[in-house]
This record gives C-alpha cells, sequence and structure tokens, in this order.
C-alpha cells in the first residue's frame, strides 16, 4: 500500500474564495474603470477585503450582492471604511423562494454620505440636520406649516430634555432655502413601514442606532420632496438599503438600477405620504383650535371632498362656534 498522501481540489470559501473573485483582472479593472484611476482601484479593492475580514457574516455572503454594493459605492466615491461612515455593506439573511434563508449584502449610505454627494453637486450652500429636544418648537404656523425654533443653548441643559422629532435644512446658491421636520413618533412610524426586522422583532439599525438612522431619513425624504437631485444623488437615493443586482449603473447618466429591498415586505413611506400626513394634521389642529367661525374657515380649501372625517370635524366644530355666538 501506498503510503503517499492524496488530496483534493475543493472549491475555496470564505474569505479566500471571496479574495480570488474580487482579485481577479477583471474586477480590479471595473472598480478602476469606474474611479478612474488604476490604483485607486486596487486600494478599493483592497478596501473591501478589509470589510470582510472584519465581518464574518460578509465573508459567507453571496458574492454578487458583495460586490455589486461594493461597486455603488465606488461608483458614488464614497470609501466603505466603517470608521469614516459614508458608505456600509450590510449583510442580512434573506429568505429565497424555496424557503432557505441566503446572507445577502445591502449598499447603505449614511446621513454624513448623503451630504457629502449633495454637497459635491455644487448647488448648495449650507446642509444641516439636528435632533428636536422638548420645549425647542416655539410656534407653528398651522397655514405655511412653517416652524419657529427656540434652541436650547446650553449643551448639558440640553442634554436632560427628551428628543421629540428630527428636522433637516439646506440652502441653495439660488438662495432657496428649505426647512423639513418629522416628528419622534413620524420617524417611528417610517422606520416600522420600512424596515421589517425592526416592526416584527424590534431589532437592526434602528433599534442600535434609532437617532442617526432617524437624522438620515429626515435628510433623504428632504432631499427627495424639495432638492435639486442630481444623477448622483438619485442613485444613492435609489439603491440606499438595498440589494443591487445588477452592475450597469456605472455611466454617469444612468438611474437604471435593479434593486431588491429586502428588508421591506410592504411599499416603504414616501415623502408625500408624510407630507399629507403632516398637513392633515395640520389642518385638525387648526379646527380644533379655531376660536371664531372665520377664523375656522381659513381652512376649508384645505379639506378634501372625500375626506368625511375632516368634514364631520369641521361642521361639528362650526356647530358648537355658531351656538356660542362666534
Amino acid at each position: 500500500m501506498s503510503n503517499v498522501q492524496t488530496t483534493t481540489n475543493a472549491p475555496l470559501t470564505g474569505v479566500k474564495a471571496l479574495s480570488n473573485f474580487l482579485n481577479s483582472d477583471s474586477i480590479k479593472a471595473k472598480f478602476s474603470e469606474v474611479l478612474g484611476d488604476k490604483e485607486k482601484g486596487i486600494s478599493f479593492v483592497t478596501s473591501i477585503l478589509s470589510v470582510v475580514n472584519s465581518n464574518g457574516q460578509l465573508a459567507s455572503a453571496d458574492q454578487n450582492s458583495l460586490y455589486t454594493s461594493a461597486l455603488m459605492a465606488a461608483t458614488l466615491d464614497l470609501p466603505i471604511n466603517p470608521s469614516i461612515g459614508h458608505a456600509f455593506l450590510v449583510p442580512f439573511n434573506t429568505r429565497q423562494s424555496d424557503g432557505s434563508y441566503k446572507m445577502m449584502v445591502q449598499f447603505q449610505i449614511s446621513a454624513k454620505g448623503l451630504k457629502q454627494l449633495a454637497m459635491r453637486s455644487g448647488q448648495f450652500v449650507k446642509m444641516n440636520d439636528s435632533d428636536v429636544r422638548e420645549g425647542e418648537i416655539e410656534s407653528v404656523d398651522r397655514m405655511t406649516g412653517e416652524i419657529k425654533f427656540n434652541w436650547i443653548q446650553d449643551d448639558k441643559e440640553r442634554l436632560t430634555k427628551s428628543v421629540i422629532g428630527f428636522v433637516s435644512y439646506f440652502k441653495l446658491v439660488n438662495g432657496f432655502e428649505s426647512t423639513f421636520y418629522m416628528t419622534k413618533e413620524e420617524v417611528e412610524l417610517h422606520a416600522k413601514t420600512y424596515s421589517q426586522t425592526y416592526k416584527k422583532y424590534g431589532t437592526g439599525l434602528w433599534k442600535d442606532q434609532f437617532d442617526k438612522m432617524a437624522s438620515k431619513t429626515v435628510i433623504k425624504l428632504h432631499l427627495s420632496k424639495d432638492a435639486p437631485l442630481s444623477t448622483t444623488v438619485q442613485k444613492a437615493l435609489v439603491s440606499d438599503q438595498a440589494v443591487i443586482k445588477n452592475d450597469n449603473f456605472t455611466s454617469s447618466e444612468t438611474v437604471d438600477i435593479d434593486t431588491e429591498y429586502v428588508d421591506n415586505e410592504e411599499t416603504p413611506i414616501s415623502v408625500d405620504d408624510v407630507s399629507e400626513r403632516k398637513e392633515r394634521d395640520r389642518v385638525i389642529n387648526h379646527i380644533e383650535n379655531s376660536k371664531t367661525e372665520a377664523e375656522l374657515k381659513k381652512c376649508i380649501k384645505a379639506i378634501s371632498d372625500d375626506d368625511d372625517e375632516l368634514i364631520l370635524k369641521y361642521d361639528d366644530k362650526k356647530r358648537e362656534l355658531l351656538a356660542k355666538g362666534k
């Protein structure tokens, strides 16, 4: 009997398989093409492997979804190093059609990354965002929706107050200014609508980093609602928190991205949904706080003909004021 041991050429798995895949000439060439520089492309591939080495779930994730997520970050010229905090490769255990589970990779952009892309467009003079603490809203114009803030200047005092909402502000080079505010309850509703993990189990990034996710949500909806959107920002908004299923989005002109939002079984709440709800809430508050019939009539144009609940509220308030002779 021979004492010579035989070996089998078992297929590579994990980090080794991924390293071979990413270090192939075609993949490195793709990143170099996107970044416009061979050395930058090779450096970006190295950063992907570094991120994978620090996260065991990424090492066992679907290679193609990791590649396309990383390629999106490169296309947007956003580093994926977690310490920089512009963009992230996030593993997500996804149920397949046969009932089995497969680790897929989502592309996620941070609030910092969104602001970076917006400022690069050259159309913004200023961008800022903040949480809003109890006592910092001085007044709300029920008709225009304009909010007057009275910020607590003492940081120590401010930290003792509860967070009641989140606000985003920007000013464009043409002088246009816009502010967008969501209450903490509205953000919570968004989280439960958008993330099934948070809705069902109360876990995930919304649980671990609620304030950061809330700030990003307000910025994202604000940009979608009021900002001029460059192709780059549009790509970021479409691809955020998605598994990206194709790699033909690298052209600077296209936003044709095949995405799957694996953490969202329902249609995510849109900025229009938020705006309509906020407008409706303002009308309800105006009706409830009206002191005279003349004041009450100011909101009549904002009541939809098919909104039976608001019509009833309006009629009840009108009868109440008439009975009081007001």
